[in-house]
């Protein structure tokens, strides 16, 4: 099957390079010079992961991060001339998956498409795996045959990255694992230098669409100096 990436960035010279790189991965490439095109090309195509500029015209790659949001899970990677802890803490809050500032390498890049492709292959595997199809925390249901959360019967919608992170502690309840071991389970890579923001800002994320209370959670808890963990 053809892996389709979304390159969203409205230099044209960036949207060529990648699209020479993407090629020789063997990636079919789909182009847009504005988050409304993007949109667009979303409603038209099956896109497997976007590489998303932030600064644009018309519709810049935060807003359109956001509408994506609304209806999809696909992975994003950020790209942003700004490279402030801030900026890329901002990008990942939005629903970004991963943030790379410019100028970038690009074959860092293609690992770390390569690294998000994997996350969801890996997830398809371990869900063919499980002997349950779901796993119940009181309130909480994970299905992972169907890739849905609900949350009292509401159901929730997750980004690829986050739904890794909730089956992973759900799965392990009463175990604490700690940024490291979540960034290498989950992203399938050894520990990096933004791994510990990258980390704390999805477990946010997920807190906030899971816990009635973020900051008194019930589901996810921290424990100080240690890790997360979901109690058995």
């Amino acid at each position: 099957m053809s892996v389709n990436i979304l390159v969203v960035d409205d230099d044209p010279e960036i949207r060529d390079i990648l699209h020479i790189y993407l090629r020789n991965e063997g990636y079919h490439v789909v182009q847009a010079e504005d988050g409304k095109k993007a949109l667009e090309l979303l409603q038209q195509e099956q896109i497997h992961l976007i590489i998303l500029d932030i600064m644009m015209p018309n519709l810049d790659g935060i807003s359109a991060c956001l509408k994506i949001r609304e209806n999809s899970g696909v992975p994003i990677i950020m790209l942003s001339a700004k490279g402030e802890d801030l900026d890329k803490i901002t990008g990942l809050s939005m629903g970004g998956d991963d943030y790379m500032t410019k100028p970038f390498n690009p074959l860092e890049l293609i690992a770390r498409i390569k690294a998000q492709l994997r996350r969801q292959n890996y997830t398809a595997v371990t869900t063919q795996a499980a002997d349950e199809g779901e796993i119940c925390i009181d309130d909480l249901v994970i299905n992972k045959d169907y890739y849905r959360v609900t949350v009292k019967g509401r159901e929730v919608s997750l980004t690829p990255i986050e739904f890794a992170i909730l089956e992973l502690l759900a799965s392990h309840r009463g175990q604490v694992f700690n940024i490291d071991k979540i960034y290498q389970k989950v992203w399938k890579e050894q520990h990096a230098y933004y791994s510990q923001n990258t980390v704390m800002v999805h477990i946010r994320n997920l807190r906030e669409k899971i816990e009635a209370n973020p900051r008194n959670p019930q589901y996810i808890k921290t424990v100080w100096g240690v890790g997360y963990r979901i109690d058995k």
